[in-house]
């Protein structure tokens, strides 16, 4: 008889779709600025299809981020995309 293990689930604070761990993009904002997940303190999970579309992912941001700096956030998380991408 096979064990089957528990899939977490966590919801995107763009789309509110709720989806498995892996398949979402941890992330957090310590003083308004965004940063990738570093096991402390609180975050927040984005999908990776919302990933896609800046025009609903930035009202998200900024909402989570309590910052009105778009063009800071979007370009702060295209660096985290690209270097989360690499590793």
């Amino acid at each position: 008889m096979s064990k089957k293990f528990h899939q977490a689930i966590r919801m995107c604070v763009s789309c509110r779709e709720r989806v498995e761990q892996k398949l979402l993009v941890r992330l957090q904002c310590i003083e308004g600025i965004l940063k990738a997940f570093n096991n402390n303190g609180r975050s927040f999970y984005i999908c990776k299809t919302c990933l896609l579309n800046e025009k609903k992912i930035m009202k998200s941001l900024m909402r989570q981020c309590k910052s009105g700096d778009k063009d800071k956030l979007a370009t702060r998380l295209k660096e985290i995309i690209t270097d989360d991408r690499e590793s």
